[in-house]
């Protein structure tokens, strides 16, 4: 907590946290709040994303919002100030609240100006007050010009389109402040800057005359409609609000994506594996249709209702089965103390592709649980991770994942290893395909297995036996039984 002033008593402040294993920072993707709304203990009030995933912040106490410190898209260290809270509310005049620190921008610094006073409306990011914190630099923006010039375009690309010919002067709009300049937050600023579009000629429909970036598109609309084809922007429409941002480059034929957040962790995490970790892949094509016909039977039965129930869950179930019977596959690589560290419970990570990338939340403790109840964590975990929901806490302390690769109709892989876990399952395309069945050529419906595991935990025999008990149990799932 910041020193207060002699005022400052009925405010409280909200940092930063560490949302995940010491994370050191975290970006801000979206505020749920504005200064002026009622909050309550618990409510969130903004969406983070961290080199692992994103996190929504509730605030932990009552009050009013009294200001909000960063803008949408800036980066924030653990433990700044991000929101200040007015706990007492109508107890008397509080001082006038700070500017958010505009957004970090690479290219040049914010305009120092400020704006007209009177009734003009305080904007976020741009407020009437001095900022109360000082912007913390991106990292390697004053070594790389050109990463700059990037990042610049990601900005424009978040609030809108990609770049369009400039557009004709026009006369100021009537609904410009009187002896100011337009009115428009960082980001719409910036974005009519790389369109070429003086503000002073748009026309603001937004409240209290301020320009909207729909504003500044519809300016630069007649102009882009004059420009050649051949120096219009690649990017045709929005990306999806969780979508990875997309910087147009200089040339038209090229997109450029910023590697961060947690495509940036996925990428350090990838590399790290498989240039640390021996794999050893193996394979093996197996008959599943009699899970198939369990998987049919088990969405009728009454024991199994409300949950989801698919060939994933059989796989799942035959695979802690597996490991139960060849516990040694279990295990950890511990490089510091140059230790096999084998593990008593299974945390079967899933691997799930979401807007912001691959990521591998895990089910805890998977090998004590019923069918029943494995089926429903898997509902969940899914659910979760495709709402972008996913907490750090989920994704860490994995040991062993499954990644299914048969969604995308691809028929096999040789998946890496998620970072200190010992073996990783890929599941293949499931297929009618003609067989081999007692003793005739009969369709039958096949996948192809691959297990890939750390050769320093996992010899070949070893491997192979895994393999082996998950192909034998999809082939007779009574096996499921048997060897439990």
């Amino acid at each position: 907590m910041t020193t207060m002033t002699e005022t400052s008593a009925r405010f409280r402040e909200f940092k930063m946290p560490d949302v995940g294993e010491g994370l050191t920072e975290a970006e801000i993707l979206k505020w749920f709040v504005q200064p002026g709304d009622t909050v309550t203990d618990g409510q969130v009030v903004c969406e983070v994303e961290t080199a692992k995933a994103a996190v929504e912040l509730p605030i932990p106490f009552d009050g009013v919002v009294h200001e909000l410190r960063f803008p949408e898209g800036t980066t924030v260290d653990v433990g700044q100030v991000i929101i200040a809270i007015d706990v007492a509310p109508g107890s008397g005049d509080a001082p006038a609240p700070a500017a958010a620190a505009p957004a970090q921008e690479p290219v040049e610094a914010p305009e120092a100006e400020a704006e007209p006073k009177g009734r003009t409306p305080v904007l976020v990011g741009y407020g009437v007050a001095e900022s109360s914190t000082k912007r913390r630099p991106r990292k390697g923006t004053a070594a790389a010009p050109e990463a700059a010039a990037v990042a610049a375009a990601v900005q424009a690309e978040l609030n809108g389109h990609g770049a369009s010919a400039p557009a004709p002067a026009a006369t100021a709009p009537a609904g410009a402040p009187a002896g100011g300049r337009p009115l428009a937050k960082p980001p719409v600023r910036k974005l009519a800057k790389d369109l070429g579009i003086d503000l002073a000629t748009v026309v603001p429909t937004g409240k209290d005359g301020i320009i909207t970036r729909e504003d500044v598109h519809a300016a630069a609309a007649p102009a882009a409609a004059e420009a050649p084809a051949a120096v219009a922007s690649p990017v045709a429409t929005e990306a999806p609000a969780a979508a990875l941002p997309a910087a147009v480059s200089d040339s038209a034929r090229e997109i450029r994506i910023p590697v961060k957040g947690v495509r940036k962790a996925i990428a350090q995490a990838m590399v790290g594996s498989a240039f640390t970790a021996p794999h050893v892949t193996e394979f093996v094509t197996v008959d599943v249709t009699r899970t198939m016909k369990l998987v049919a039977e088990l969405k009728e039965d009454k024991d199994m209702a409300g949950v989801r129930v698919n060939p994933l869950l059989i796989i799942a179930k035959a695979l802690l089965v597996a490991i139960k019977r060849n516990p040694e596959v279990n295990a950890a690589w511990d490089e510091a103390n140059q230790e096999i560290v084998q593990k008593h419970y299974v945390n079967l990570g899933i691997a799930a592709a979401t807007p912001r990338g691959l990521i591998v939340p895990n089910i805890k403790d998977a090998h004590d649980k019923t069918l029943p109840q494995l089926a429903e964590a898997l509902g969940e975990l899914v659910t979760t991770a495709r709402d972008g929901k996913t907490s750090p806490a989920a994704m860490a302390g994995g040991t062993v994942t499954i990644t299914n690769v048969g969604v995308f109709g691809v028929d096999t892989g040789t998946p890496i290893l998620n970072p200190g876990e010992s073996a990783i399952l890929a599941v293949g395309a499931i297929r009618l395909q003609p067989w081999v069945h007692k003793g005739k050529v009969k369709p039958r419906q096949v996948t192809t297995l691959a297990l890939s595991f750390d050769h320093r935990l996992v010899d070949g025999e070893l491997g192979s036996k895994v393999l082996a008990d998950v192909a034998a149990i999809l082939e007779q799932p009574k096996r499921l039984i048997t060897w439990a």
